[in-house]
């Protein structure tokens, strides 16, 4: 078999996938609808202001440096990323601030400031826990392609993971080594980010906790953008070929296999494989022919979504660090509210201010602060977001000066604000960035499959298929992808053993 392979869509997952492609032989074109690359890890600019559109947050730096040295190069020549200390701030509606500092030990004195000593001692036997399921379960459920449920029958592997909770509910697990309320909170938010609340999420996603709050955020000089373009550059110094502002409008099949890519202008690109990168409910549903879609693909059940309000401001907001979390009064409630497809009623809300640590990203004496609220997806929810944007935008800047941030109306030069609306008219199923809920029957060989089972040559990547949602996960996402691809074109992937 020869060795053509498209990619379509250049967010994380399809340039890792390029990127990997490339370097072990393959002839890669990757197409890519914006006028940039990113996907969701995109860029928006607005009078001498640059706003990341998608992840704020970055984790597990290893998988960017390993892509990098596939190819022969340093990350650190290409992207500068700072540790943040502190790596959030958690502001709780008693008042009482705690700080995730940037490591284990930094961490536990700030427990005991705030919490007291016993607390303190909890939170490192916590934290060698999340450390020893992170370690666990990263062969077994996250770098791991599945042909069937049966590749999870490691009688060894599966009885460590029972072992340390992985198959509790997190809220139990969390609970049963720490004691304060807020650790609590702080230690369970992440549930939401898999798509479910921490009163229903297995353990094992508890390692999202693991990624954000123990092994480090980090911030790229440029923003969470900044690493976009970096692979895009890579991509091209490996010879992929990159067409940017490309469309692709279907891919074509014969005898049941992928044969071209065609585009919205009509140029078609022949290919032995192609790799798709769009949502994967939407790129089945919109790329490939309806007899194509799994009967399971239109009844996943999705994340809650977001409202993202980007505001571009004319002064610093007092007080702010660069990740801050505020936590409602009645935490539970905030869960009900968004999974019965309402808005929260007492919320919990997420701000971030890169230019606490990046200033340039706004005029000189500006800020750029992004205000998330969870809410829920377009499905069994009746709200109207178009009407409801406005809304958003007047509420966030009113919660901010709430929080004792300034007075950020009369500091706001620009307001852009993102709705469930808006991420599904950017081709995001049922209106949600964060693709299918981690359920159980939505994990590890029970996530829809990277490889399409009707369609010859087709390959997935991307937050919807294995192993799921956030930054670290995408970029594995692309090396399953890419070795699934491999396999397919009769070729080892790149550093593999020979």
């Amino acid at each position: 078999m020869g060795g053509k392979v498209v990619v379509v869509g250049a967010g994380l997952g399809g340039l890792a996938a390029a990127v990997r492609l490339a370097v072990a032989g393959a002839d890669v074109t990757l197409l890519e609808r914006e006028d940039r690359p990113g996907g969701r890890a995109g860029r928006l600019e607005r009078d001498g202001f640059a706003f990341d559109t998608g992840p704020s947050v970055l984790t597990m730096p290893a998988l960017l440096d390993e892509l990098y040295a596939l190819a022969g190069e340093r990350m650190a020549d290409s992207l500068r990323l700072t540790r943040l200390d502190p790596a959030y701030r958690a502001v709780f509606a008693d008042g009482s601030v705690l700080h995730v500092r940037g490591s284990v030990e930094a961490m536990a004195a700030e427990v005991r400031d705030v919490c007291g000593p016993a607390e303190s001692q909890r939170f490192l036997r916590f934290a060698a826990r999340l450390q020893a399921l992170y370690e666990a379960e990263y062969d077994t459920f996250i770098d791991a392609n599945f042909d069937s449920p049966l590749d999870l029958a490691r009688p060894a592997a599966m009885a460590r993971l029972v072992r340390l909770g992985a198959f509790r509910r997190m809220m139990p697990l969390v609970r049963s080594f720490l004691r304060d309320w807020r650790l609590v909170r702080l230690f369970t938010f992440q549930a939401m980010y898999a798509g479910m609340s921490p009163y229903e999420a297995l353990g094992v996603y508890a390692v999202i906790a693991y990624m954000d709050a123990i092994a480090g955020v980090y911030f790229p000089a440029g923003g969470v953008h900044a690493v976009s373009r970096g692979l895009a550059d890579l991509a091209g110094r490996v010879g992929v070929d990159l067409r940017l502002g490309t469309a692709v409008e279907a891919v074509e099949t014969a005898s049941a296999r992928a044969v071209a890519v065609r585009t919205a202008t009509g140029e078609r690109f022949a290919c032995d494989l192609v790799v798709l990168n769009p949502d994967l409910p939407v790129a089945y549903r919109d790329l490939l022919p309806a007899e194509a879609t799994p009967w399971r693909v239109p009844r996943l059940r999705h994340s809650p979504s977001c409202v993202v309000v980007h505001l571009g401001l004319d002064r610093p907001l007092a007080g702010a660090a660069h990740h801050n979390i505020h936590f409602s009064h009645d935490y539970a409630a905030s869960f009900d509210d968004i999974l019965a497809g309402r808005l929260q009623r007492d919320a919990s809300w997420f701000l971030t201010v890169p230019t606490v640590t990046d200033p340039s990203l706004a005029p000189p004496g500006g800020a750029v602060g992004f205000y998330l609220l969870p809410t829920p997806n377009l499905v069994g929810s009746a709200l109207n977001w178009d009407a409801q944007g406005p809304r958003e935008v007047a509420m966030a800047q009113r919660r901010l000066t709430d929080a004792g941030y300034g007075d950020v109306a009369a500091a706001t030069v620009v307001a852009e604000v993102v709705t469930p609306a808006d991420w599904a008219r950017q081709g995001m199923a049922a209106g949600t960035p964060f693709a299918a809920a981690h359920t159980f029957t939505q994990t590890g060989p029970f996530r829809p499959a990277n490889v399409a089972p009707k369609v010859g040559g087709v390959v997935f990547t991307g937050s919807g298929t294995t192993p799921g949602v956030g930054v670290p996960m995408v970029l594995v996402s692309g090396k399953l992808a890419a070795a699934r691809a491999l396999a397919l074109l009769g070729r080892e992937p790149a550093g593999a053993a020979r």
